[in-house]
């Protein structure tokens, strides 16, 4: 009977995902955050919004995991990822027809929204070991690996869009107190005049805790702002501090292993300018940069320079881990309409520039959508190179004939 029960459950869960994966996700821009945070927060208006676009964004993504390698798909961390996406959706899906007036109802409605935002914690390292489970068992080749790194950017972004509308919600109707007291003009996670270089100093200053305690020393901040002091964005912070710190991981990690015992190590420059377009940030270090070819590679989620950590993270170097800090970063710059980009001098050292829109009303969610085109993608079949692939030994000139 209880065997009978789930598949009916299963069946029924299936429906309900074709149906709201055929509605396209609804991007919302930063103004459109703000402003409703701010003049028109009103709990009633987020549950009737959240309750269809939440499973919209589930049910999208979740039709594309199941277009993976079915050996992928069998691993047990990815497994587990579905199983907390399924349960999410249904229990989202459990409001779809109640009374919004009813404050019961909103009340149960945030209490659920913040179980499947602490669901999904562990989303981004679950679904890390599944591919290394993967690529352990099976190996890779370039199709499977061209798919997997197409899948995890939109995967992943998608997870970054559902956790800010989750954020959002359990931020501002989430308890008695609307005012976080920690950040108090915030509206939920979104602060409307972000100080650009006080997040860096703050993500400087614990990526440095981590290099003393690795390596025994760490480089200085050399951190200047040109045309306006101090710069502000309508931004998250929490965003703008998950990529710089790990930019200031990666250039603290480059300058150590480079210059080894040295008693003095040359500084990390970080430069943060204002235009009417974009607000940028670029980091810059002297830890002797990195080869041409493997820029590309370092924003691929089979890639990573450092030892993978052990599963319970207990033996992880601090300044490294399964390599996803720069694919996640570049995600999150992506996210509302900014990049994230990567320029090497070898033998020198690395620029890293984070570009943010500096219009609230440009800063708009860049959102996976399920259709045709992103199913072609997983079933077209890859054709050989219509270029010219170098050999590694150079022939020997004297073997052409004269023409």
């Amino acid at each position: 009977m209880r065997i009978l029960r789930f598949l009916r459950s299963s069946v029924s869960i299936g429906k309900d995902i074709d149906y709201y994966s055929k509605f396209s996700p609804s991007p919302l821009s930063m103004k459109q955050f703000l402003d409703f945070g701010s003049e028109n927060a009103c709990e009633k208006t987020s549950f009737a919004f959240l309750r269809h676009e939440l499973p919209v964004r589930l049910a999208n993504i979740m039709k594309e995991i199941n277009l993976l390698p079915d050996n992928l798909l069998r691993t047990p961390s990815v497994r587990l990822v579905q199983g907390w996406y399924m349960q999410s959706i249904q229990e989202i899906l459990e409001f779809k027809d109640k009374n919004a007036d009813d404050e019961k109802v909103t009340y149960d409605f945030t209490d659920a929204v913040i179980k499947v935002r602490n669901r999904h914690n562990d989303v981004i390292p679950t679904m890390a070991q599944g591919v290394v489970e993967y690529k352990e068992t099976y190996g890779t080749d370039p199709v499977v690996s061209q798919n997997v790194q197409y899948f995890l950017d939109r995967f992943y972004m998608s997870r970054i869009s559902i956790r800010m509308l989750l954020n959002q919600h359990t931020l501002l109707f989430g308890g008695k107190v609307k005012v976080n007291p920690a950040h108090p003009k915030q509206i939920g996670s979104i602060d409307p005049n972000c100080r650009v270089s006080e997040v860096i100093r703050d993500a400087f200053e614990n990526a440095r805790n981590l290099c003393d305690r690795y390596y025994m020393n760490s480089p200085e901040l050399v951190l200047e702002e040109f045309k306006v002091n101090p710069i502000t964005v309508v931004y998250v912070p929490s965003h703008l501090y998950h990529m710089v710190f790990e930019l200031f991981k990666n250039a603290m990690r480059a300058t150590m292993e480079l210059y080894g015992d040295a008693m003095e190590y040359p500084p990390i420059h970080a430069q943060v300018a204002l235009g009417t377009e974009d607000l940028t940030v670029k980091v810059s270090d002297r830890g002797g940069g990195v080869p041409l070819r493997k820029i590309d590679r370092l924003f691929t989620y089979t890639y990573s320079t450092a030892p993978r950590p052990s599963i319970d993270g207990a033996r992880a170097a601090p300044l490294a881990g399964y390599g996803y800090g720069l694919p996640i970063s570049r995600l999150y710059a992506r996210y509302f309409q900014g990049d994230l980009k990567l320029y090497s001098l070898e033998g020198y050292g690395t620029d890293a520039v984070i570009y943010i829109r500096a219009l609230s009303t440009e800063s708009i969610e860049r959102l996976p959508v399920y259709n045709k085109s992103a199913w072609k993608h997983y079933k077209t079949i890859h054709e050989a190179d219509d270029w010219c692939i170098p050999s590694k030994e150079p022939k020997d000139m004297t073997t052409f004939r004269s023409f």
